[in-house]
């Protein structure tokens, strides 16, 4: 019997957590390579003056089944909650707050009801709405010609102006594609409206984390990981990857140390894993640096009392995006509240100040919040992520490399690969099963090869 392949898996995110137990379930010998401390990747909590605290609000959907496939693998899928039914709170300046819910109908009509209601919108703009979704149905996602026209291009030629696409389709552009729909590419806008609301009518039903990300992600995979007998390997900062005679070599930054393996699975971000895979890919590798980057922003507000009686809400007319009552993750304060508000796309965000981002949204927040002009603010911090995310634009299609590339062995995952989805915890996910595929079926080979040698 031959020796069991000897998987290394750089990064430990989501897609690398995936690999790392798809292939140890499969029999390899499994090294996992991490830089920070934690695993999780952009997935991840932090404690700040008390408070457990998410880097940022990731929600799913009901249809993203590996995510929660991978949650019930964890053993912490009891940590997050899916809606019954779709249901969106709607808060605006000056008005009443409305929910945007699905009805019983079949897809896709079990948001026309909720629609034909939308007060945010005109009659003639509910009707023009309808009739862009029922042209979305009819579009061709596998026809090339999608990736280079911008969803507001397109929604305009379908009678969608700039109240529609800031009140409706933004709702739904700007979380799942972090870039607001008269940027974002067609194609993956397409992709994401229809594969939430127009084919499956439960298929939107949005999923929360009700524990922190540390607790559903971070500390179970660890535990996962070390139980299926994978090498973990935290804080080990990956400086090159070379290849040899007999498979790969990953070196350290420091230390010296050099971890051999006969495949190298490379599940770090696009930029990062530029930098790692230069030596190995050449020119190819410059198409990451045009995928770009969309940031996200996210301000964590502890009030001294409760302000909001909704879980989450979506801000139309202001620029608070979305919020969300983080209170009993985060173990707020007896009678406090603590609100997290994400914001998406956030390149203004970005170049602002903790004061100018307090002056801007804290007044946001009692627009649409009338209590929070009562309450006192106990705590206003910000978490930035740069590179959140690759940016979702017309032609990204093209940039995404496959998980196989043309070094035998080398293999790539991460959501920002050509998995179909745009950058969310579905697609870091389903990124991480076709690495472990390809990685474990190229090691079968070069065994098979050297065997018969």
């Amino acid at each position: 019997m031959s020796e069991r392949p000897h998987v290394v898996v750089i990064g430990g995110g989501l897609a690398g957590i995936t690999t790392a137990l798809d292939c140890a379930q499969a029999g390899a010998r499994v090294t996992l390579l991490e830089v920070r401390r934690r695993l999780g990747g952009a997935a991840y909590s932090f404690e700040r003056e008390g408070l457990e605290m998410d880097n940022g609000q990731h929600v799913f959907l009901r249809c993203c089944t590996a995510y929660r496939a991978l949650l019930r693998r964890l053993g912490s899928d009891h940590l997050v909650s899916v809606q019954e039914r779709l249901s969106i709170p709607v808060l605006k300046p000056g008005s009443r707050p409305v929910k945007l819910t699905r009805g019983r109908l079949p897809a896709p009509l079990q948001l026309a009801g909720a629609l034909a209601r939308y007060p945010h919108l005109s009659p003639l703009a509910r009707l023009g709405a309808g009739r862009a979704a029922a042209a979305l149905m009819r579009l061709d996602l596998s026809d090339p010609e999608l990736e280079g026209i911008t969803m507001g291009d397109w929604l305009a030629r379908h009678g969608q102006g700039e109240e529609a696409v800031a009140a409706l389709w933004d709702l739904i552009a700007l979380p799942t594609l972090n870039i607001p729909a008269a940027q974002a590419s067609l194609a993956l806008g397409a992709f994401v409206i229809r594969t939430a609301l127009l084919e499956d009518a439960a298929a939107g039903d949005i999923g929360f984390h009700v524990g922190t990300l540390a607790e559903i992600v971070g500390r179970p995979a660890e535990r996962a990981l070390r139980a299926a007998q994978v090498d973990v390997r935290l804080g080990w900062a990956v400086q090159e990857i070379r290849r040899g005679e007999e498979g790969f070599e990953v070196h350290a930054r420091a230390g010296g140390e050099v971890v051999r393996g006969d495949a190298a699975v490379v599940a770090v971000g696009h930029t990062r894993a530029a930098g790692l895979l230069e030596g190995l890919l050449g020119e190819r590798v410059g198409r990451l640096a045009d995928l770009g980057s969309s940031p996200i922003v996210n301000l964590h507000v502890l009030y001294d009392r409760e302000v909001c009686s909704v879980g989450f809400a979506a801000g139309v007319g202001t620029p608070v995006q979305y919020l969300f009552d983080r209170s009993a993750a985060a173990g707020a304060p007896a009678g406090c509240q603590y609100l997290a508000v994400s914001l998406s796309a956030a390149e203004q965000e970005m170049g602002m100040s903790v004061q100018e981002l307090r002056e801007r949204y804290l007044p946001a927040l009692e627009d649409v919040l009338p209590r929070a002009r009562r309450a006192r603010v106990e705590s206003f911090l910000v978490t930035r992520e740069h590179a959140a995310t690759f940016r979702s634009a017309p032609g990204v299609a093209v940039l995404r490399l496959g998980a196989r590339t043309e070094v035998p062995g080398l293999v790539l995952a991460g959501a920002w690969t050509d998995t179909g989805w745009p950058a969310t915890l579905e697609g870091a996910v389903l990124s991480g099963h076709t690495a472990a595929r390809t990685a474990l079926a190229q090691c079968g080979a070069r065994r098979e090869v050297a065997s018969a040698v």
